[in-house]
């Protein structure tokens, strides 16, 4: 019997054990898709304890700790910092088979060196540990990043943010690693909302002009993508959770948004064709830019209506939805494609039933770039061993796996980067056991350079970042 998490854990093929321990380990990490802030590390923030840094805004957690019946007193509410921590360590013996599990113990060790496993008995002895080292002068929001190797980061930021952050931190020498700015107009698509008429007067300031017709509101979006450029964001990113392909004339769009802008109810049909409208526009525009366009497809948000008038959105209320969509992306990569406009493109889909169909889908579409359409790396309900496994596996099955951008922390904390760590103990184990099964030969430096341009090297190519 193997040790908890000792040195192979995951790794249970002595090819797996040296693809990752001789290859992978060492190697830095670009994060093209986080949530973290610019400006958590513009100011070098500091933490008040462990609560705040490791349960503050992480809705994985937040979904266990309801799921095991803890009173939303200690999950979001008013409790103490110490009474939600020991409301987590009472948690996670209960999370058997849960990533959760694996990455609470991998962020214990890599960033505290504590290799206790957490739980009531142990709470006490943990949370002074970790604390005492969180009030370090070397424990900060720059110095975490840089103990994992970091070479750099994308966060995530609306159209019409200044980016003063990512501007401060570009001006500063100190800071040896790249935070860039990412374009997501998921507010721009979603005429139909309630805030669209708000948030159309951010943009308005934001792009220094009058927003009076569907011409000038595209303009005002291309102004910002020049802004957002100019700051070295080279990735846009949306959203998308229902229809995204129906079209319509530039005097139907026009018709629409002047409905919108005068408060007007907007039908659901003229939602998706505004949407798709302005999604093909971003697209042309993203390939003039060089830019690659992610597409995270297929979430079910913000569920319970009780909570989310309660305590907001985005707070752990989200799941799976099952929507067909396989002619929408079709018809929208061809869209583009048919006049030499698609840009570079990550496909991420949450269903995994939709696994083969991204894969096959980009497929369709390659060309001029090796890798150009990625079939994005396992998201959100699927970042675990198996959906990991199966995304990779599906990848290799139908499109040319060495090509792929690999990794990414899709979170708001800065301890998540021990998730590469784990992602690249499973794909070192998934190629050892192709060797080791005869399925594929044990030249085992060409399968290392592979396992190190999936860990590191392909997303830097592939953004044109060194």
């Amino acid at each position: 019997m193997k040790a908890f998490m000792d040195e192979d854990f995951l790794l249970e093929t002595e090819t797996a054990k040296q693809l990752y321990h001789d290859y992978a380990k060492a190697m830095p990490i670009f994060d093209y898709h986080c949530h973290l802030t610019a400006e958590e590390i513009a100011v070098d923030k500091r933490f008040s304890s462990l609560t705040e840094l490791w349960l503050e805004g992480d809705h994985y957690k937040w979904r266990v700790l309801r799921a095991n019946g803890v009173p939303e007193k200690y999950v979001t509410g008013s409790a103490g910092e110490r009474e939600k921590f020991d409301k987590w360590a009472e948690t996670i013996p209960h999370l058997i088979g849960n990533p959760l599990y694996h990455w609470t113990h991998l962020e214990l060790r890599r960033c505290f060196g504590v290799t206790d496993t957490l739980s009531t008995a142990t709470a006490d002895k943990i949370w002074e540990a970790c604390n005492q080292k969180i009030q370090s002068p070397s424990f900060s929001a720059r110095e975490i990043v840089r103990s994992f190797n970091v070479k750099g980061l994308c966060t995530t930021d609306d159209p019409v943010d200044s980016l003063e952050y990512h501007k401060q931190i570009e001006q500063d020498p100190s800071i040896d690693f790249k935070v860039l700015p990412t374009f997501r107009p998921d507010a721009a698509l979603h005429i139909e909302g309630a805030g669209f008429r708000e948030w159309l007067e951010r943009l308005e300031k934001a792009s220094g002009g009058d927003i009076t017709s569907y011409q000038d509101f595209l303009h005002a979006l291309e102004k910002r993508i020049d802004y957002f450029h100019e700051s070295g964001c080279r990735l846009s990113d949306h959203g998308l959770d229902s229809p995204f392909f129906l079209t319509a004339t530039k005097e139907r769009c026009s018709y629409i948004f002047k409905r919108a802008v005068n408060n007007e109810r907007i039908s659901t049909q003229e939602a998706a064709q505004f949407r798709t409208a302005v999604l093909v526009h971003l697209g042309k525009y993203y390939a003039e830019k060089g830019w690659a366009m992610q597409l995270h497809i297929g979430g079910l948000r913000n569920n319970n209506k009780r909570m989310e008038a309660e305590i907001g959105q985005n707070t752990g209320f989200d799941s799976i939805a099952d929507f067909t969509y396989a002619s929408d992306l079709s018809n929208f990569l061809n869209e583009l494609d048919k006049t030499g406009s698609l840009p570079k493109t990550i496909l991420y889909n949450l269903n995994p039933r939709d696994n083969y169909m991204i894969a096959s889908m980009a497929g369709n579409f390659q060309g001029d770039v090796p890798g150009k359409i990625q079939f994005g790396t396992a998201w959100w309900f699927n970042d675990h061993i198996e959906g990991m496994e199966n995304q990779m596996k599906t990848l290799a099955n139908v499109g040319v796996f060495s090509r792929f951008i690999g990794m990414l922390t899709d979170s708001r904390s800065l301890l998540s980067y021990t998730r590469h760590e784990y992602f690249r103990r499973i794909l070192a184990n998934l190629i050892g056991e192709w060797v080791e099964n005869g399925e594929m030969p044990a030249d085992i430096d060409w399968l290392g350079k592979v396992v190190q341009d999936i860990s590191y090297h392909n997303v830097c190519h592939y953004l044109d970042i060194d």
